[in-house]
């Protein structure tokens, strides 16, 4: 295997490394920024089989909050070109300045406000469900930071004491609220009882599919990366939770909405952890994966667009975990079903908090409001984990939305059914005097749910595939 210098390397910005024959595109063009970076020259090294890179040599390349895995992945290489073994033993501390490198060969620094992201490549198979979504949006996502004007945000304070008044009622007390342990084992019942509790559970999950255990999984994940959904809420402008226990009444729901949501995770994951069908080792490596990836949803820093998202994603993981329920007492396990149907209860009143939010919104500022729905509909709404990774399967977000499709748990005509509900909730079509831009918006959001049951109706039948899933002991499941 050829090794080729780190100033070599760079100095190949067209990025074609020619060696021997064979061709290897460094497509990903890992973007050096200006200043002093970490790296490894042996760690850069070109041969017949291609490019492999350290993670740890990638990610200091990278801009802050950039994964590398997800970054191969969105740049349409597969992440096996990167290295995951011990970091390199010798490291140095390497400038632009070393190098008599020409300025219009260095790649200039990232822009301050927006990350240009690459468009998803249209060679993969994409679920229906992700299928129309991204038929719907714009050409690319442009990560535009902190888009609501300054003055804006005296509306939100003012909106304080409504916020007092109609949301944080809609918290359920602790002491009213249902705990994990209450659909689980009791270890604190003695050993006997408690190991004949979990024969009769591994006992109930024996009907239940590789399917359902996969679902279940990537449902689980979904609500166990919670870091990232209150790291999220806290960039809004305006309604943030300034200093980790503010009195402001935005702050108080956000922690509140993190409390009861954390309940969720915890019973989904022990019960999986009884159940004995899964690999625990590889899902929690997904979850460590998938919070160190973050979220890419492109809210701006923006509430109002923020608040769009969230209306939507609870009630999209609440019909998920309803539709769970239903299979999974048509699988024999009626414990689990009242878990899925319980969790989904609560999904239901945060979507009605988050839906209130809007409704007020379109009460005080329809014109900003009816823009950041159309906004964040031409981004297409995509469930929180979309940067899923276990460390095998780049594309396993893409195969665990095909399964939810297929199995009907979560489906491209709830994506349209979700948008109108919410058409009409929010009386969209009714809203007059609005501004030329407002107007548009509201065109565009209202005539969207007609082209995408167009699209499905459209859609070829696609082809049945099979994908393993490191969840389930790289099983083979139908996609």
């Amino acid at each position: 295997m050829a090794m080729f210098s780190l100033g070599l390397f760079m100095a190949l910005q067209p990025r074609i490394i020619a060696c021997g024959t064979k061709m290897a595109t460094i497509g990903m063009a890992i973007r050096f920024i200006g200043g002093p970076l970490v790296m490894s020259a042996a760690s850069i090294a070109v041969g017949l089989k291609g490019v492999r890179l350290h993670t740890a040599i990638v990610q200091a390349a990278l801009p802050q909050g950039i994964v590398p895995f997800v970054f191969a992945r969105e740049h349409g290489l597969h992440p096996d070109i990167l290295s995951t073994g011990p970091p390199p033993v010798m490291m140095q501390t390497i400038s632009f300045s070393q190098f008599n490198i020409p300025s219009i060969l260095r790649a200039s620094p990232p822009p301050t406000t927006t990350i240009h992201r690459r468009k998803t490549t249209s060679s993969r198979r994409l679920s229906p469900v992700l299928a129309v979504a991204s038929s719907t949006t714009s050409p690319s996502r442009h990560q535009v930071t902190h888009s609501m004007p300054p003055e804006k945000l005296e509306i939100f304070k003012s909106l304080e004491p409504w916020v007092s008044e109609n949301i944080l009622p809609l918290r359920k007390p602790v002491e009213k609220c249902w705990q994990p342990i209450e659909f689980l084992p009791d270890p604190s019942q003695g050993p006997e009882q408690f190991e004949e509790e979990v024969r009769a559970l591994r006992q109930r999950v024996l009907g239940l599919s590789d399917e359902y255990f996969v679902m279940l999984v990537g449902n689980m994940l979904t609500e166990d990366a919670l870091p990232t959904y209150q790291t999220f809420l806290n960039t809004f402008d305006g309604v943030r939770d300034e200093t980790g226990s503010s009195p402001c009444p935005w702050a108080i729901w956000t922690r509140a909405w993190s409390a009861e949501e954390n309940r969720h995770g915890d019973l989904l994951r022990t019960y999986l952890y009884l159940s004995g069908r899964v690999d625990m080792l590889m899902v929690e490596k997904t979850l460590q994966y998938s919070i160190g990836a973050g979220i890419d949803i492109g809210a701006e820093n923006n509430p109002y667009i923020g608040y769009v998202y969230t209306s939507f994603q609870e009630r999209a993981t609440f019909l998920t975990h309803g539709n769970m329920a239903r299979l999974a007492t048509e699988g024999g396990d009626p414990v689990l079903a009242r878990i899925c149907g319980t969790i989904a209860a609560d999904e239901k009143r945060h979507e009605n908090a988050y839906t209130r939010i809007i409704e007020k919104l379109l009460e005080v500022d329809p014109n900003t409001t009816m823009i950041a729905i159309a906004n964040m509909m031409k981004k297409r709404i995509t469930m929180p984990l979309h940067l899923m990774y276990d460390g095998q399967d780049p594309n396993i977000f893409e195969h665990f939305s095909a399964i939810s499709q297929n199995q009907g748990v979560y489906t491209s005509r709830d994506y349209a059914e979700i948008l109108e509900f919410f058409i009409t909730k929010w009386e969209l079509e009714k809203l007059e005097a609005l501004t030329g831009e407002a107007r548009r918006a509201q065109d565009f959001v209202c005539g969207l749910p007609r082209k995408i049951r167009r699209l499905e109706n459209r859609a070829k039948k696609l082809e049945s595939r099979s994908a393993k899933f490191s969840w389930i002991f790289n099983k083979q499941v139908n996609v």
